[in-house]
């Protein structure tokens, strides 16, 4: 019975919250973090807004601890991306349960997710739930983005509401069936986003005559491909390692890992693929703005995703080569984030893998490298926060799930919500309690 009225509270409470539009830019995330304040309140848990600016507001709430132990944050983020009505089954922002699914945009990121945060803590304390150390969660701004006023601004400006030893994020909890096994992945480190841009030279004309110019369009079209087709030498890290040892009993030589991972199965290729090594892809470009000028100046846009430990500096002797010197242009290196990891001989881990024993015997947590970005890597950065992206889902295929965020009739299955509440729950009594 406890149960069920658990998965009835978090949907419920996912439902308001998607109703709440925070697509990310504006944001506007103060109505959502007033809702989760009223129900915290009204559950008995000690809550907090802190605030850059007034429409864009962070959550922090807290069962105090009794100072013996350490601290577990569960981390979440009430902005959204865009949302089109015209490509969706049903509006966006209704929140409406159907056939035991929410939908909504944010359904999968990361609103649910914050739902079940909400809940798990609210129902601890409902409980007199006693912990060791403090138990938080916060609901911040700005993740989708990135301009300053979500996790990053709270470990600058207000350091000691979101300091803890461990935390638990978005980024992975996918259930996968490789090879007769399962397994659910939790994602202990992330790749650094490093993106650039290459600034292409030429000379201006009339585009009647184009014999007279030198065309920096046509020139950057070479840049373009070479880039797009590089391929670096792989390396072994240790999430990749770690996974392979999990799922196929051995680690094999670098250059023969997608090959191993894809006779097991595609899925698998596909997750370790992007882990193996610098990822290089153009996805922007600008040149002239009028039809008839040739233009004198591209600019390419690559996205650049680094491995955990690499760094600009380090990769764009390698960049250069590829580019070659036929070229004239410069490189530019924007701002670069992420690219960091936690131990997994962690109390935090020991919790994920009982969870999951428990949950599915005989199934096993793996660890991953998100080939993307969260922002787990201000607390690893700011604090040594042990963080960990899990939140588990059976329900739903992982294939479904990446269809879905950030796209159409983005919707979460309500058991995997309520699974959710049960590993947040399961965590802080593990961990902190």
């Amino acid at each position: 019975m406890a149960v069920t009225r658990l998965a009835a509270e978090v949907s419920d409470l996912l439902s308001r919250l998607i109703r709440i539009d925070t697509t990310n830019p504006p944001g506007n995330e103060t109505a959502a973090a007033e809702l989760l304040h009223e129900y915290l309140t009204a559950n008995g848990v000690e809550c907090e807004l802190y605030a850059r600016v007034p429409e864009r507001a962070n959550l922090v709430a807290r069962i105090r601890g009794t100072g013996d132990g350490p601290a577990l944050l569960f981390l979440s983020h009430t902005d959204v991306v865009l949302a089109d009505p015209r490509e969706w089954s049903i509006p966006p922002f209704s929140g409406e349960v159907r056939d035991g699914e929410v939908w909504g945009r944010g359904a999968l990121d990361m609103k649910g997710q914050v739902a079940a945060n909400a809940v798990a803590i609210a129902s601890l304390a409902r409980e007199g739930f006693e912990p060791a150390g403090d138990l938080i969660f916060a609901a911040t701004a700005d993740e989708e983005v990135g301009d300053g006023f979500g996790l990053q601004w709270l470990c600058d400006a207000h350091p000691d509401a979101v300091r803890c030893e461990y935390a638990i994020n978005e980024g992975a909890g996918d259930r996968l069936e490789l090879g007769g096994g399962v397994y659910y992945l939790c994602s202990t480190a992330e790749k650094m986003t490093a993106p650039f841009n290459i600034l292409v030279h030429g000379r201006s004309g009339h585009a009647s005559m184009p014999g007279i110019a030198d065309n920096a369009l046509v020139k950057a079209a070479r840049l373009v491909e070479r880039i797009a087709a590089y391929r670096p030498e792989p390396q072994l890290q240790q999430e990749v390692e770690a996974f392979l040892r999990t799922v196929l009993g051995e680690v094999p030589p670098a250059t023969s890992v997608v090959g191993a991972a894809r006779a097991v199965h595609p899925i698998a290729a596909e997750l370790v693929e992007p882990l193996l090594t610098p990822t290089f892809a153009p996805t922007m470009i600008s040149a002239s703005q009028k039809r008839n000028v040739i233009p004198a100046l591209c600019e390419i846009v690559v996205d650049c995703r680094l491995l955990p430990g690499q760094r600009p500096e380090r990769i764009e002797p390698m960049v250069r080569a590829v580019l070659g010197g036929d070229v004239d242009y410069d490189l530019e290196w924007l701002e670069a984030q992420g690219g960091t990891r936690s131990a997994l001989d962690t109390p935090l881990w020991d919790a994920v893998e009982a969870f999951v024993s428990q949950t599915e015997p005989g199934a096993h947590a793996v660890p991953t490298c998100t080939a993307g970005f969260t922002d787990s890597h201000w607390l690893r950065e700011a604090f040594g926060t042990v963080a960990y992206g899990f939140f588990p889902a059976r329900a739903m295929p992982p294939e479904v799930m990446a269809q879905l965020i950030h796209s159409a009739d983005e919707r979460v299955p309500v058991d995997d919500l309520e699974l959710g509440v049960d590993w947040l729950r399961h965590a802080a009594r593990t961990v902190c309690g």
